[in-house]
């Protein structure tokens, strides 16, 4: 995974940034990186249904590595209409309304947040769920027009958390209390012994519609 991100600042330079949502597997990188460059470039997507935990990371992981962290919020207005239009819990109702909350909350500003970018890092494991089976350490992003970095696409769940415990990395709390993977405090749930560490993420539907 160092190999990995030493060579992608060397060809991308500052035009490279690592999208984190404060979650175990971002927090590794952010580790690494900043033992590759003391001031990586981040961003996180503050769809404003985040945990309170996720923010007391947030604001951990910015003071243990004296680094800011751009911070990209959904449209004001976007987020009224839709509110306005289908109530705050629409994402509940039917997959295609849980895509149009996500749509403002998440994929519009991600893609502010990439525009100007060559490339970005992301936290995406294989073994994460069916619908990252195939990731590649390296993947042109159609979507976005740019390249997308995963280091730690090959890592387990086990290496994830030996080296967090290891290196004394910062990580959300939710995690002691069996939130494997933690989103918008709506969509996200604890889950249970036996299943998918993706399985406490919009639980209610198929696990091929969860992403």
């Amino acid at each position: 995974a160092t190999e990995i991100l030493k060579w992608a600042v060397q060809v991308f330079g500052p035009d490279i940034a690592l999208a984190t949502s404060f979650g175990a597997e971002d927090q590794v990188l952010t580790d690494l990186w900043t033992g590759i460059a003391p001031r990586p470039r981040l961003f996180t997507l503050d769809t404003g249904r985040l945990f309170q935990e996720t923010y007391d990371v947030m604001h951990a992981t910015i003071h243990r590595y004296g680094i800011p962290c751009k911070v990209f919020a959904p449209d004001t207005v976007e987020l009224a209409r839709l509110v306005e239009r289908d109530g705050p819990n629409l994402f509940y109702e039917s997959i295609e309304k849980r895509k149009a909350c996500c749509e403002v909350r998440k994929t519009r500003p991600l893609a502010r947040a990439l525009t100007g970018l060559r490339a970005w890092v992301t936290g995406l494991r294989r073994g994460q769920s069916i619908t990252r089976a195939a990731v590649q350490a390296i993947e042109w992003d159609d979507t976005h027009g740019l390249y997308k970095i995963c280091p730690l696409y090959d890592w387990t769940q086990e290496q994830v958390w030996e080296y967090i415990h290891d290196h004394g990395v910062p990580y959300n709390a939710l995690h002691d209390r069996g939130f494997s993977s933690i989103g918008c405090a709506p969509c996200t749930r604890a889950i249970v012994s036996g299943e998918d560490i993706r399985a406490g993420r919009w639980w209610w539907e198929q696990p091929e519609h969860r992403e």
